[in-house]
């Protein structure tokens, strides 16, 4: 059996941002209770040197839209990176779920070889749709699904590994 590329790209993405409210309606809850101000968890870190909660949902959210425009060979939609609030950044999920509902596999499947050309800090990058998906974007989405979840969890947000997945 194999994967489609489609298959391998916005329904993985859909699922874990999906997720990802999921876990951020926990930390919703949980700073309410504690009535904790509404721009503290967004605002927190895992450590000085790293993104604080609002921006590692900003940039899961980035690769998610990102990746799917640019396998379907549409330009990736712009979003402000303003958010100061846990429902500012329920609302960026759902526009960037909404983004992803526009695609149907025909767009994406057969990317394998298109080229995907990133401008960088550190300078342009080149690959193939199939190295693109696999060993950036989605790593990339990953780490920062992760971080975002790490960050709730110090902040003593009853979450847990279910949460993340789904299951």
């Amino acid at each position: 059996m194999t994967i489609s590329m489609y298959q391998a790209s916005v329904p993985v993405f859909a699922r874990m941002l999906k997720n990802l409210s999921v876990v951020l309606d926990k930390g919703q809850k949980h700073a309410e209770a504690r009535k904790v101000a509404a721009g503290v968890l967004p605002a927190s870190r895992l450590i000085a040197d790293m993104f604080p909660l609002s921006r590692q949902v900003q940039i899961a959210t980035d690769h998610a839209k990102g990746a799917a425009a640019r396998l379907a060979g549409v330009d990736v939609p712009k979003y402000e990176d303003n958010e100061q609030t846990i429902e500012e950044l329920q609302a960026r999920i759902a526009k960037t779920l909404a983004f992803l509902e526009t695609f149907r596999a025909a767009q994406i499947d057969g990317s394998e070889e298109r080229e995907i050309v990133l401008t960088m800090s550190i300078g342009e990058r080149k690959f193939k749709g199939t190295d693109y998906l696999l060993g950036f974007a989605l790593p990339n989405f990953y780490f920062h699904m992760v971080t975002a979840y790490a960050i709730l969890r110090q902040n003593g947000v009853d979450v847990g590994k279910r949460d993340f997945l789904g299951v």
